[in-house]
């Protein structure tokens, strides 16, 4: 049965990791779930419907990659990866793919429902906020903030959580440049502990989303050294 706690799928195959974390969780007031398959992490998903996913990308059956991919088609429930691995690339992949937060092993406990509790506090926010603001439209490109969702000329685009989040703060901010650090403060929140680099991801991927060329770029902006702009109505009747 259900506790009323928020819920907290543990995709993690070493018990020696699981039974510590699990007890952990639940000491912090969260209820843990535990998967040690791909198969039986998604069949909980599905069943449980958790409040956040802590998926390994190491698994005995599957990448964590190929399961993030697949709660990304079904939900927009936040995602931290883990993983023993700490290179940048596996990193990017798990952010381009959708995921939250990335925490490399070895972690303690503490550092994980901290970053757990960040970004269900972000997630928490973001639906508030949205749920009280009208669309925002620029050109052909339309946000809305309430159903979350994004289009071009009409046709809908597919964005991960952050993507949105980003897009979202820069079409608020329309025609103003907004510092890196605010970007990364606002979308991350001043928890996040990686690299700023992840924003420049998150931008290209953006900007291939939206067809932007960046050689050439009608809608997004960098302004170089400081962070990005997204273009005011005003400068696209300029460009015509």
């Amino acid at each position: 049965m259900q506790s009323g706690r928020p819920i907290v799928l543990v995709v993690e195959d070493e018990e020696s990791i699981t039974t510590p974390l699990a007890e952990a969780l639940e000491r912090d007031g969260l209820e843990p779930h535990v998967a040690s398959t791909a198969a039986e992490a998604l069949e909980l998903a599905r069943r449980l419907r958790p409040d956040l996913v802590l998926l390994d990308v190491m698994l005995p059956d599957a990448s964590g990659f190929d399961v993030c991919r697949e709660l990304r088609r079904e939900s927009e429930v936040p995602i931290i990866m883990l993983t023993a691995r700490g290179e940048e690339a596996d990193r990017i992949v798990g952010l381009e793919l959708g995921a939250d937060d990335y925490i490399v092993k070895p972690f303690s406990a503490r550092e994980v429902t901290a970053r757990i509790r960040a970004v269900l506090r972000r997630a928490r926010r973001t639906a508030g906020a949205g749920a009280e603001e009208s669309p925002i439209t620029i050109g052909d490109v339309r946000i809305d903030p309430a159903a979350r969702t994004v289009t071009r000329a009409g046709e809908s685009l597919e964005l991960s959580r952050k993507e949105f989040d980003l897009l979202h703060l820069l079409m608020r901010n329309a025609g103003s440049v907004l510092r890196r650090e605010r970007l990364i403060e606002e979308v991350w929140e001043t928890r996040w502990f990686g690299s700023t680099k992840t924003l420049d991801v998150h931008v290209a991927s953006l900007r291939k989303k939206l067809r932007d060329d960046p050689s050439a770029s009608r809608y997004l902006h960098t302004a170089r050294g400081v962070g990005f702009r997204f273009a005011a109505p005003a400068d696209l009747e300029r460009a015509g």
